[in-house]
């Protein structure tokens, strides 16, 4: 009688082996070596184990665009794409929390004028890849450190309703001296508006009263970020 079992092939799903080669690649030559499906390929090894998931990773990028509005997108959005659960949706906002979460611990606590940079790749990472306007506010101490972060607003693809009095309220129960505003531009030129200007200006004569000075007023885009302070503007 032949023998009924499967062969080794047949036991063994192809992508098995181009996992295992994809992550030797990983680890002798790191996160730079690979393309960005490649790296979205293994972050959802572990959320897909049984499936090959390279057409998934490509039909993702090819979807939002890049790695960062992959992660960045929401849960409905994601899930709209055939292969993708909840699970795995999460499991892709995990990616950017951790991103965002660690780019943030390189400014907490230290002198954000001298960490100028790093301040720029935290509010790149938490706001770069929004597909809506988010306006954020730093609150700084007499040492110009980071005491908080606070969402203020979100608002349609071009517009977030700000509050100044409802700011400098903030700032007076953080004990705040100083202030850096923050919000990004969906359309992807960091540019400021017009409208940008006047309600930078109505934050600034809000906050002069209470000795609160407003640093600056970064704008973030999708590739570049814009410094009213750097521009004449503040």
């Amino acid at each position: 009688m032949a023998d009924a079992r499967p062969s080794c092939d047949q036991q063994t799903p192809h992508y098995h082996g181009h996992r295992d080669r994809l992550r030797a690649r990983f680890a002798d030559a790191g996160g730079a070596a690979l393309q960005d499906y490649e790296l979205l390929e293994l972050a959802l090894f572990r959320s897909i184990p049984r499936r090959d998931v390279k057409p998934l990773a490509k039909a993702l990028i090819k979807r939002f665009g890049d790695l960062g509005r992959v992660c960045s997108a929401s849960v409905h959005q994601l899930t709209e794409i055939q292969g993708v659960s909840k699970k795995t949706a999460l499991d892709l906002k995990l990616i950017q929390a951790l991103a965002a979460r660690i780019a943030k611990e390189q400014v907490t606590g230290r002198t954000v004028i001298s960490s100028w940079s790093a301040l720029l790749d935290y509010l790149r990472a938490s706001l770069q890849h929004s597909s809506t306007e988010e306006f954020r506010v730093l609150f700084l101490d007499k040492k110009n450190r980071l005491l908080s972060d606070e969402f203020q607003a979100s608002g349609t693809v071009d517009h977030a309703p700000v509050y100044p009095r409802e700011i400098v309220k903030t700032a007076i129960a953080l004990d705040a001296s100083a202030l850096i505003l923050v919000h990004n531009h969906p359309s992807g030129d960091p540019t400021p508006s017009n409208a940008d200007i006047e309600m930078t200006r109505r934050i600034r004569d809000a906050a002069k009263p209470f000795d609160i000075v407003v640093h600056d007023h970064i704008v973030v885009g999708r590739e570049s970020t814009a410094s009213f302070k750097a521009l004449g503007l503040l």
